[in-house]
């Protein structure tokens, strides 16, 4: 089995990209392969332009970058995105890239007012790394609005299931080496019966 795993991060030094890499290691031990996308240190252009409409208006085929992400996802057993949680919700770097690659004729299809889901096989893991403690999160609400926002507004929309939705809180705080062993251990369990269940 073989996992896509994207990196919403734009520094390479990070506990996001580390945490990445555990789980890239947890699959390996495990005899799984993966593939790290690192959308910053690949250039990839999160800005949804002229282009990118004309593709969702379906005047255009998607633009080459676009394309190429989203052979790397059909390749994928399952996507992992690893990203820390800015303003309360997805990066800008990762968020361009879901407005970007999960487009009208590849994602869904949506013509004349009726949506029709096209990523039914697609199997979803959300690492979500938050430098607020975890009550602060649970006090606002966020576990509900990461549900919303990102589990049923992008990928129920477009057909594809989230097996496994991880906030790692507190960041900044002492216990990062805990995180990264979470990680490891998603990375493990990931393909098996264990990692089909929601942290």
């Amino acid at each position: 089995m073989h996992a896509l795993i994207v990196i919403g991060h734009h520094d390479p030094d990070s506990l996001t990209h580390a945490l990445a890499q555990q789980v890239a290691d947890g699959l390996a031990s495990t005899g799984h392969g993966s593939e790290i996308a690192d959308l910053a240190r690949e250039g990839f252009d999160p800005r949804f332009g002229l282009a990118d409409h004309a593709v969702h208006r379906r005047l255009a085929p998607p633009p080459a970058d676009v394309l190429l992400e989203q052979a790397r996802i059909d390749r994928a057993d399952a996507l992992v995105l690893v990203y820390p949680i800015y303003w309360w919700s997805l990066p800008a770097l990762l968020k361009g890239w879901v407005e970007r690659v999960f487009s009208n004729g590849w994602a869904f299809d949506y013509e004349g007012g009726v949506n029709t889901k096209k990523l039914h096989d697609l199997r979803v893991h959300l690492v979500g790394v938050a430098g607020a403690d975890a009550g602060t999160f649970e006090r606002h609400g966020y576990g509900e609005a990461m549900r919303v926002q990102i589990e049923h507004g992008i990928f129920d929309y477009c057909g594809a299931k989230v097996l496994s939705s991880t906030l790692l809180a507190d960041s900044e705080g002492p216990d990062a080496a805990a995180h990264l062993r979470t990680a490891r251990t998603l990375g493990e369990q990931l393909f098996t019966r264990a990692g089909r269940q929601r942290a």
